[in-house]
């Protein structure tokens, strides 16, 4: 559902992967793991985990304690699930991409039919997790982010216009709604505030990443903004992004979730990633628009660190 990337998401953020298409073959059960985008997977477990903390008034313990703890097991493994069927059928395109040609569906070292199995068996344990531990509301949410990522994002958006990270952003932005229904079994405000966050973060987060992949996404044939709008105006996009998702990451603030610790993290944490944004727009290199997408990494880590520390200790 790392703090080192995304995917892309949710597709939070892309996976990271080594820069050499050249790497040596995997023993068997390491080529599942790495189905799963483990470090994806962590980010999106770890933004569920400040939802259900933040549902929780002062320090969990006991049954609250047991239920987080096995709501992040489902949602890990559902995350999981929909990671692996992402790789399935993205294969022929990772297979063309240097970032990702190393993914054992890619290398055809995993057959269709053994990744397809496992992402099923990974939804079907989680789901039943999720549904007889936690509760139904939970286990259909997390069902819906893995449909809305796997088959929305992937099959449809991502092939279909370089708007697909703002839309199917939306599945990558679910985490801590998951882990408020966890707890609380309702969807309430505090829960999409933190939606709203991670849904305005994704773009310019995603965009910095493909600016310099883009001979990679070029040679994919997906159309992602800087392929088909050109590097101008996806750093334009960036920068504005970066400006909006400043008032969005205050409203925890505003709404009363947090006080004066996490308002100065939020300022500072939104100060640095619009100057990267701006130097991006202004002056671009390769260089840049890497360091600009591994700042956003930190950007959102700190960014709901700061909520977690400020719910506990402020």
């Amino acid at each position: 559902m790392n703090t080192r990337a995304p995917a892309a998401p949710p597709p939070m953020s892309a996976d990271p992967a080594p820069e050499s298409a050249v790497v040596p073959s995997m023993p068997v059960w390491r080529q599942y793991y790495v189905l799963t985008k483990p470090r994806v997977v962590q980010l999106i477990v770890f933004c569920a985990l400040i939802g259900m903390v933040v549902a929780v008034p002062g320090i969990p313990r006991g049954e609250a304690l047991a239920r987080m703890a096995i709501a992040c097991l489902g949602i890990w493994l559902v995350a999981g699930a929909a990671a692996a069927f992402n790789c399935l059928i993205e294969k022929s395109i990772d297979a063309r991409m240097k970032r990702t040609s190393w993914r054992p569906t890619a290398r055809g070292e995993l057959s269709d039919k053994q990744a397809l199995t496992f992402s099923a068996v990974l939804c079907a344990v989680g789901s039943a997790i999720l549904y007889i531990w936690v509760n139904p509301l939970t286990m259909w949410l997390t069902f819906a982010t893995f449909v809305g990522y796997a088959v929305v994002y992937t099959v449809i958006l991502k092939p279909l216009t370089p708007q697909n990270i703002v839309i199917g952003g939306a599945s990558g932005a679910m985490p801590p709604v998951l882990g408020w229904a966890a707890i609380t079994n309702h969807v309430g405000p505090e829960a999409m505030i933190m939606f709203l966050i991670i849904f305005l973060w994704t773009p310019p987060h995603f965009w910095a990443l493909a600016l310099y992949r883009v001979e990679d996404y070029r040679k994919s044939g997906l159309p992602m903004l800087p392929v088909t709008h050109g590097n101008e105006f996806t750093r334009l996009q960036v920068l504005l992004y970066t400006i909006i998702l400043l008032p969005a990451c205050l409203l925890p603030f505003i709404y009363g979730m947090s006080s004066w610790f996490y308002l100065v993290a939020a300022i500072l944490l939104n100060a640095g990633f619009i100057w990267y944004a701006f130097k991006l727009w202004r002056n671009y290199s390769d260089a840049l628009a890497r360091k600009t997408f591994r700042f956003s990494l930190i950007h959102l880590s700190l960014l709901f660190a700061a909520l977690l520390v400020d719910h506990y200790f402020i």
